[in-house]
């Protein structure tokens, strides 16, 4: 299979508006050179673009996925739309009709609206450079409360300055909502991923931004109108309730009256049972205080002093003789623990073999063979033996 060398310089690659990807078809235009050093043909690129789509198409899909991969598309970082703003921002050209489809629905729909324009290019090799710089610049006005950037209809290369990744960012960095409106319906940017909401067209978009003064005030003055029915209504009916209140007022005398001499005999009646009840509760506190003063917490603590040492000197007589009593069981106990001990019956001269080997204590000569050798156990220490000779250990 024969080939040939092709040749892209950095110049050249730099202004391609697609990126190279391997595996990808393109078509090329160059010229036919020699490779000195190698003596080999080569053709020196000029012109590149993808086979099947064209270079802007390419490129468009390529920033778009990875601006894409960054989040700067996601809907969570969409800001809304004040519903009553006072100032909008415009970016977008002077000598363009969408400057004055703007203008002509702002005005249209709310004439005391501040427009601040930050007139641009729209196309050419600067344009996204400019716009992303009068975004940046509305923005730091600080009483900017909206941004539209757009412009009219056109082809895939007129509106490519929305597509670049400097408009792209600074739409995204703009702490200002931004609504994008950039040609005509079925036209679609980059600009219009990353706005805070897209419109179709430019009149849409201000249409979308500001509401119609002229309807807000009519339908302000409806709800005035209504407010107006129901507070009559409500003053009507209060007016009512006040009036019954008033031919009212009468009979709650006289019954104000009637309750006030009711009042009267019944405070007489808790006067009388008051004077009873506290004579009562008088004597009651009287025999109380006699029935206490014999029982005088003073004098009972002096008869329980003497009685102490009285019961101290019987608590010690009788605690010596169960210490005694105590002291006498532990000893014989202790008796008879020495008796039954193993070290007792050690100290009468007997001791304990058992083998090195095993620990086995011995009861029988048969147990054990000519030099084992065997510990012995006596009542202080322990002695190490040898078995020298076994004898018959039939009993004696």
């Amino acid at each position: 299979m024969s080939q040939i060398r092709a040749v892209l310089f950095r110049s050249s690659a730099n202004r391609l508006r697609f990126g190279l990807q391997e595996g990808l078809h393109v078509i090329v235009r160059g010229r036919l050179s020699v490779y000195e050093p190698r003596g080999e043909y080569q053709i020196v690129l000029d012109m590149m673009e993808p086979k099947g789509i064209g270079a802007l198409q390419l490129a468009f899909e390529q920033l778009k996925e990875r601006l894409a991969a960054e989040g700067l598309f996601d809907q969570d970082r969409k800001k809304s739309i004040p519903p009553f703003p006072r100032t909008v921002g415009v970016v977008t050209s002077l000598t363009g009709a969408a400057i004055r489809d703007f203008l002509a629905v702002l005005r249209r729909r709310w004439p005391t609206l501040h427009i601040v324009i930050a007139p641009v290019q729209v196309q050419g090799e600067n344009a996204g450079r400019q716009i992303a710089e009068a975004l940046t610049a509305l923005n730091g006005l600080g009483s900017v409360d909206v941004i539209i950037v757009g412009r009219g209809g056109g082809s895939l290369e007129d509106l490519w300055s929305f597509n670049e990744e400097i408009v792209v960012r600074a739409i995204a960095a703009s702490h200002v909502p931004v609504v994008s409106a950039v040609g005509h319906e079925i036209d679609v940017t980059l600009a219009d991923f990353v706005a805070d909401l897209r419109a179709p067209t430019p009149s849409a978009a201000a249409e979308a931004v500001v509401p119609v003064l002229a309807e807000i005030v009519g339908r302000l003055r409806e709800l005035k109108v209504r407010m107006e029915q129901v507070m009559y209504r409500h003053c009507s009916s209060e007016r009512q309730r006040l009036d019954a209140g008033i031919r009212g007022l009468k009979d709650v005398r006289f019954r104000l009256q009637e309750a006030a001499q009711q009042a009267d005999d019944l405070m007489d009646c808790l006067h009388k049972i008051a004077q009873k009840l506290l004579m009562v509760r008088r004597e009651q506190i009287y025999q109380a205080q006699r029935d206490l003063s014999g029982l005088n917490p003073i004098l009972v603590i002096k008869q329980g002093l003497v009685r102490i040492p009285q019961l101290s000197r019987r608590l010690e007589g009788q605690m010596g003789g169960i210490m005694g009593q105590h002291r006498h069981r532990v000893r014989a106990t202790l008796a008879q623990i020495n008796t039954l001990s193993p070290l007792a019956i050690l100290g009468r001269g007997y001791s304990i073999l058992q083998t090195v080997s095993t620990g086995q204590i011995l009861h029988r000569a048969s147990d054990v063979e000519t030099g084992q050798e065997l510990e012995a156990q006596l009542a202080r220490g322990r002695l190490s033996c040898v078995v020298t000779r076994v004898l018959d250990d039939s009993p004696v």
